[in-house]
């Protein structure tokens, strides 16, 4: 288990667009791993993008209680609806706010064999999605609040 420090609010590093990864390799998968085990790790999380972690790679994962995705290269490819959700960072503790998803996205994406993979997500998986795929860019949720919540 290697656990890695995750990056806070004050961090460039967040600011910035992550690069693609073209090589799926022994490498990429013990990143992916290392986030995985730093996400479950932490109290409230549920996705990790590798910025977070301070690496300027296309990689997620996530685990909302159905089981746990490894995302490389994601990119939303479809969205349909909107829904009014409240979202918090690990990057931004103890900060809460409400803002405009889209109800159902659909993802494309490699998995961690390199295989082409295509994912629906809709409500809390839907948000977690954009949330963490919004990283990628160096967008923060933040960006988007409508309304705090503390």
């Amino acid at each position: 288990m290697a656990l890695r420090q995750i990056r806070l609010f004050d961090d460039e590093i967040l600011r910035k667009k992550s690069k693609e990864v073209d090589l799926v390799d022994e490498k990429v998968r013990q990143i992916l791993n290392d986030m995985v085990d730093t996400m479950y790790n932490t109290k409230n999380g549920g996705g990790l993008a590798a910025p977070q972690v301070g690496i300027l790679k296309k990689l997620v994962v996530i685990d909302l209680g159905d089981g746990l995705i490894k995302l490389i290269n994601p990119k939303i490819i479809r969205q349909e609806g909107i829904q009014e959700v409240i979202e918090g960072c690990l990057s931004i503790p103890n900060k809460w706010g409400k803002l405009i998803r889209p109800a159902k996205v659909i993802v494309q994406a490699l998995n961690e064999n390199g295989e082409e993979i295509i994912l629906e997500g809709t409500g809390d998986l839907a948000k977690c999605l954009c949330h963490e795929i919004d990283h990628l860019e160096g967008i923060l949720f933040t960006d988007l609040v409508t309304e705090y919540i503390n």
